[in-house]
């Protein structure tokens, strides 16, 4: 089936050599949010994308979105999110930098 999916896409990296502009990391994830793809491809493809162009020392993406087959269809739930992540390089590998940026998407809160 095919319904919406609305949500927030949350993103850092850690710049090596490349930095790139909000507009441009805002172009990579609206260009693959516009094709059909499940979330959890969705979410490592932002981060690859990016791993990729930039060669950063590290990624990271978490998707939380609201899929409206389970608001309009089968089980009509409308406050069921899913979360998805992918950690690349060095959130990957250090455990503190990991937990900096869980705790700032955590504050983000409704935001």
């Amino acid at each position: 089936h095919v319904a919406p999916v609305i949500g927030r896409i949350h993103l850092a990296y850690l710049p090596d050599r490349r930095l790139a502009g909000i507009s441009k990391l805002v172009r990579v994830v609206e260009a693959l949010t516009r094709r059909l793809i499940v979330q959890e491809k969705l979410t490592a493809e932002v981060a690859r994308c990016i791993q990729t162009v930039l060669e950063p020392r590290g990624v990271a993406v978490i998707v939380e979105a609201q899929h409206h087959c389970l608001t309009t269809r089968g089980v009509h739930r409308d406050q069921v999110r899913m979360t998805t992540s992918e950690m690349l390089g060095a959130f990957q590998q250090d455990a503190g930098l990991r937990s900096e940026f869980l705790a700032t998407v955590a504050n983000a809160g409704g935001n």
